[in-house]
Parts: C-alpha cells; sequence; structure tokens
C-alpha cells in the first residue's frame, strides 16, 4: 500500500545522475548555515538533533538552465549532520529541482516503509531492519515539495520550477522516534524568502504577516479527539478570556520554533501543540495546526479563521468581547 502512495506522490522525469550531470558545483566545506542564508531558495534545517550531533558540512551546487528556460543558475543544498564519526550515526539533506527518481529504495529484504506527518506535509520512509525499536542502519524519505514548488507546479505540469525545490531526507544509525522527531522540527532558515511565484496578490506570505499571538491550546479546541471523528468541535473562542486565563492558557511554555509557535501537551512534556501562519489578510488568517502526544503520531489540520469583535451580555451587562470565529477547517 504504502510503495504505490511512493509511486504516485514522487514525480519521476529522470534518475537523479542526470540532476548532477547540470550541477555545477560551488561550494566548499568551510560553509556555514549563513551561507544558506543568503540564498533565495527555501533551505530546510532543523531545531532539534540527537544528543552529540554536529552540523558537519554544508554544500551550495548550481543547476544551469536548461535549452527552453530563461539564462540564469538554480542553486541547491546539502546539509550533513553527524556525531562520533566512530559511531556512523548521520542526518542529512539533500535538494533538487527537477529529474527526480524514487529516492528511498533499497535493495536489501529486511525493509520496512512507514508514514508520518511532517512540516512539509505526509512523508513516506523506508528503513532497515525491520522493527520499530532500536537503531536503524538506514532510512531514506522521498522526495517532498516546498511552497515555492507546489506553487510553481500549479501553473501547470510543464513548467519549470525557478525557486521550488524538492527535498530530500536520510539519516544512519539513528531510531525512528529520532528521526521523527527531526523530521517534525524542520523549519525553513529563512522567514523572509520571496513570496512563492504564482501566489495570490494581496495575500501577505507567512514570514511576511503580522505576528499572531495565540495559544497553541486554542486550536486544541477545535479539534476533535483522535478517538472521534467530527471536527471542528469549538468554531469561536473568546480570545480576551484566554489572554486573561494564565492558570488554563499558561504561556510561560509557549516558545517559537523557527515559524512554528509551539507548546507541549498537558499529558506529555515529549508531546506538542503548534501552529504556523499560511496567509494573513486584514483580519483574515490561515494556519497548520499540529499535534503529537508524545509518540510517533502526528495530526495535522488547516484551519481559517476571522478575529472580530462581538457583543455579548455577561452578569446581564453589555460586554465587547474580541473572538476567533473559524471559517474553514480541513484534516490534513
Amino acid at each position: 500500500m504504502i510503495r504505490n502512495r511512493f509511486n504516485r506522490t514522487t514525480p519521476c522525469f529522470v534518475v537523479c545522475a542526470f540532476v548532477f550531470s547540470l550541477s555545477a558545483v560551488r561550494s566548499t566545506p568551510e560553509l556555514t548555515l549563513d551561507d544558506l542564508r543568503k540564498l533565495e531558495i527555501i533551505c530546510f534545517v532543523p531545531s532539534y538533533l540527537p544528543k552529540g550531533f554536529r552540523l558537519q558540512r554544508i554544500d551550495v551546487t548550481y543547476d544551469e538552465a536548461g535549452p527552453d528556460e530563461s539564462k540564469r543558475q538554480f542553486p541547491l543544498y546539502s546539509i550533513v549532520y553527524s556525531n562520533d564519526p566512530r559511531n556512523g550515526a548521520t542526518f542529512s539533506i539533500e535538494s533538487a529541482r527537477e529529474g527526480i527518481g524514487d529516492r528511498n529504495i533499497m535493495e536489501e529484504e529486511d525493509t520496512e516503509e512507514t508514514e508520518i506527518q511532517s512540516p512539509l506535509g505526509p512523508m513516506y520512509f523506508i528503513y532497515r531492519p525491520k522493527g520499530k525499536n532500536g537503531r536503524k542502519d538506514e532510512i531514506k524519505a522521498n522526495w517532498v515539495s516546498d511552497a515555492n514548488m507546489n506553487a510553481e507546479k500549479a501553473k501547470g505540469p510543464d513548467s519549470h520550477p525557478i525557486l521550488g525545490r524538492f527535498h530530500g531526507f536520510s539519516a544512519t544509525g539513528i531510531t525512528l522516534a529520532e528521526f521523527t522527531k527531526i523530521i517534525q522540527s524542520l523549519h525553513p532558515i529563512r522567514t523572509d524568502n520571496a513570496p512563492a511565484v504564482g501566489s495570490t496578490p494581496g495575500v501577505v506570505p507567512a514570514a511576511e504577516a503580522s505576528p499572531l499571538k495565540i495559544h497553541p491550546k486554542v486550536f486544541n479546541m477545535i479539534d476533535c479527539w483522535i478517538s472521534d471523528s467530527e471536527s471542528p468541535v469549538v468554531t469561536e473562542i473568546n480570545l480576551d478570556a484566554v489572554e486573561k486565563n494564565g492558570n488554563q492558557f499558561n504561556t510561560d511554555d509557549v516558545k517559537p520554533d523557527g515559524e512554528w509557535t509551539r507548546s507541549p501537551t498537558p499529558e506529555s512534556k515529549e508531546g506538542f501543540m503548534r501552529y504556523r501562519v499560511l496567509e494573513s489578510k486584514g483580519n483574515h488568517y490561515k494556519v497548520e495546526y499540529q499535534e503529537n502526544g508524545g509518540g510517533t503520531l502526528t495530526t495535522a489540520s488547516i484551519i481559517e479563521f476571522e478575529i472580530e469583535k462581538r457583543n455579548i451580555r455577561r452578569d446581564g451587562k453589555p460586554v465587547t468581547i474580541r473572538v476567533l470565529r473559524v471559517s474553514s477547517y480541513n484534516q490534513k
């Protein structure tokens, strides 16, 4: 079942070697994360790494323009993190623009496949040896596309990406839980990348949106329990009460995490509730909300809402309150 989903979700044009034959290397071992911040494309980095992991290498290459493309260079990046080289534990990130093939293929029979939610959407990966526990010799995720790639490909299947990139993630010598935690901590190294080609005019990208200061627990109230099926549960929330009720909505644990606003779940410090702004226009917002109870399952939803003022009566007296009113809900 999952293998079929690999094939459907991974664009296969030609083999990966074709990509590298068109790419001119412009990299040195001395490149730093600051060099990635200078690139116009989205470069992902993790905010979590297993104990002992350090940045080992960054490479930047440039894809040459094709015969039917404007003459310019297209940057690509790769990153390698590792711990003590003697242990052989690594986490790496690759990027590609076109000409990609399946990267999560292993010839060994002792392999399994699984799926997790990630900041880039559903992610399928294969690993060996079999089994959910223990350190894995190898883990490889399929290519996933970033927001720029999605916007550019929406213009037509034959369009060539300019800022859009595919991103691939691999690891050796770590557990599935560690790999999942790294993946779910991924965020763009820059939050001021140019808007995606084809983005909706008049809509402020998340990176440029005004800060949205809402406790993640508000979105937890909108989602139903995992054991239930009907959402949204709550469609209007008094934000004035949320700000004043510090016991129920403790802001001490609410922290920025790249482009996300995050807090732990009440049940587990290993779990999290987090959201990021996808669009902002006036008093209208579109956010992605994710929740993890401390295990391997992360649920995600896209919520649109308006922040408005309305009049109610409290203790018999008229008052004006600020409310979050849900206008659209989609489970990912």
